[in-house]
């Protein structure tokens, strides 16, 4: 089997948990789903040779891990700076720029207390490793960050929208 086809399959099983997570309305379970698809991306992208896209892959899996735990702004600055230093380490261009762009929103998102500013700051860093995976050429980590996208905007209606409508047209 081939490297490529490893690697999407990797992620075949992560659009599975980027797709259950933003159906979950409790933090914790939003972002430990968020842990095991981390891990997998992670992997995909060593897979591909993309190597900043896969130590953000470990940040954000170690970030995810600590922010079940905590919201500390503390630790969300550590997590930030040490996006910062993968992403210089192992520059290689605009796929190092859109994926440290993307790891800084997916740290602050995963270190905010309450699930609606996670769930808007995580549509634009999910946005951003969109066209990441395009560019790094990963047919399945495209999908993968589209799902996401509409996964999160399907909870987002589903938890923040309806019920406003449903207040108004009881």
């Amino acid at each position: 089997m081939s490297d490529f086809l490893l690697s999407q399959i990797l992620i075949g099983i992560a659009i599975c948990t980027d797709t259950l997570s933003f159906q979950f309305k409790e933090r914790k379970k939003i972002v430990a789903c968020l842990l095991i698809s981390c891990t997998l991306i992670s992997l995909h992208f060593m897979l591909l040779g993309h190597w900043t896209a896969a130590g953000l892959g470990l940040i954000a899996a170690i970030r995810f891990t600590t922010s079940i735990f905590s919201t500390s702004k503390k630790l969300m600055g550590l997590f930030l700076c040490a996006t910062i230093i993968i992403s210089i380490c192992t520059y290689a261009g605009l796929l190092s720029i859109l994926g440290c762009a993307g790891g800084l929103f997916g740290t602050v998102a995963s270190f905010c207390k309450e699930d609606k500013l996670l769930r808007q700051l995580m549509l634009i860093g999910t946005s951003l490793w969109l066209v990441h995976n395009f560019l790094a050429g990963s047919p399945g980590a495209v999908l993968m960050e589209a799902i996401f996208i509409s996964s999160n905007v399907v909870g987002y209606f589903r938890f923040y929208i309806l019920p406003k409508k449903q207040a108004l047209h009881p």
